[in-house]
């Protein structure tokens, strides 16, 4: 339990937030972003969360027709973008079970949704997967794979919160100002 106590104005006020168990609240946040909050009983937290960062994350994810999240971690195609966008949790861990599916030589699932580029050379002149990708959607690749980093970073953000707690910001009252500075003796 959190508690936070400053002085406002000539009474003192007491703020109490109950985070229930922190790093449930901070896996559930992760798992599903809100779902900290939720399990926190802190509701509108949790849908502000849930829509602004799904939104987000899904809005980038349909620019790139679900090819712009994708786990590989080959020499010759290294996404380290997917660190960003595991922030998510959740929605982002269908592209680790597609990545396993093509290093085991088998078929993606659900049309390659989330699978990484199968073919790809090394040599920038031969046409591959990858820059058939880039081909296909030409910025709208780059700029979904921009919106999900985004919202995995928003929701490490939000996972924060679940753990800590909110910030409490309490105006500096006007008669500090009177006082002299301690003395350091």
């Amino acid at each position: 339990m959190a508690q936070e106590s400053e002085p406002a104005s000539s009474s003192d006020q007491q703020i109490e937030v109950d985070l229930r168990n922190p790093v449930v609240a901070a896996l559930w946040a992760w798992i599903w972003p809100g779902a900290g909050h939720f399990y926190q009983r802190r509701y509108a937290k949790g849908t502000l969360f849930m829509v602004c960062v799904l939104g987000i994350y899904f809005f980038g994810l349909t620019l790139g027709s679900g090819h712009v999240v994708y786990a590989s971690w080959r020499q010759s195609d290294k996404r380290w973008q997917y660190i960003c966008q595991l922030g998510i949790g959740g929605p982002a861990l269908p592209a680790l079970v597609q990545s396993r599916q093509v290093k085991l030589k088998r078929k993606p699932f659900g049309n390659g949704f989330m699978a990484p580029p199968v073919n790809i050379s090394a040599d920038p002149n031969v046409s591959d997967d990858l820059s058939e990708l880039h081909f296909q959607y030409h910025t709208f690749f780059e700029m979904g794979t921009l919106y999900t980093m985004i919202a995995g970073l928003l929701n490490v953000l939000a996972i924060y919160d679940a753990y800590a707690g909110p910030v409490i910001v309490v105006a500096k009252d006007e008669s500090d100002n009177d006082k002299p500075p301690p003395d350091d003796a």
